[in-house]
């Protein structure tokens, strides 16, 4: 009778995952591996960015396993579209891509935990562990770096015009208070959005708000 207290008691204390994963044959892994795991309960997944904001916007896990790239949307747009929404699940980005630049854009992100799919699943697992526990688990990188953002290396005029865009100014409006041509402004915004490494305005606008609010907290 005491133990079968004990096990119920277990039960309700396991961490809630959702897994966010676009290859069936990983996401298929994971979940087994998640099944075994007796810190876990697997409470579902999902293969696109639209549905994990969807379960996000009403959150019934404790933590999520979000891969990089998923059916519709990757994972930078995912994440800028949480800031957006103001979205604070805890996640760990799920890597298939080694690049730094990656894991950086992941922290500056607010994401807790991070891993690669190359790594032993017990890393993924212990750093779910942690993360659910209010831990940060990320792989060693140079924090002065993290700071180093495409936004702390624009000119004072293309911060203003950055700024002017989270405004909700439009090309006419920008051109006519700075005094330069429409067709000026569409250059100049090329230009910005390659130096931010974002493919337009919404991207841009994202990026500057989440900065912002970074530098705030």
């Amino acid at each position: 009778m005491h133990h079968g207290r004990r096990r119920a008691a277990a039960g309700e204390n396991r961490v809630r995952i959702l897994i966010a994963e676009r290859n069936p044959l990983v996401m298929t892994a994971l979940s087994e591996l998640a099944e075994r795991d007796g810190r876990f309960e697997l409470i579902g997944s999902v293969h696109s960015g639209k549905a994990f904001l969807a379960a996000a916007a009403a959150p019934a896990f404790d933590v999520a396993v979000l891969a990089w790239n998923l059916s519709d949307m990757d994972g930078s747009d995912v994440l800028a579209e949480l800031c957006r929404r103001q979205l604070t699940p805890r996640i760990t980005i799920f890597s298939s891509d080694h690049d730094i630049a990656v894991l950086k854009q992941a922290v500056r992100s607010g994401v807790r935990g991070f891993c690669y799919q190359f790594d032993d699943p017990s890393i993924l697992f212990e750093t779910l562990f942690a993360v659910a526990h209010g831990r940060i688990c990320i792989p060693y990188i140079d924090i002065m770096k993290i700071n180093d953002t495409p936004i702390s290396r624009l000119t004072n005029r293309e911060r203003e015009l950055l700024a002017a865009l989270a405004d909700g100014w439009t090309n006419m409006q920008i051109g006519t208070r700075t005094g330069i041509s429409e067709n000026t402004v569409k250059y100049h915004l090329k230009n910005l959005y390659e130096k931010l490494e974002v493919r337009n305005r919404a991207m841009a606008v994202a990026l500057y708000f989440r900065e912002n609010a970074h530098r705030a907290s």
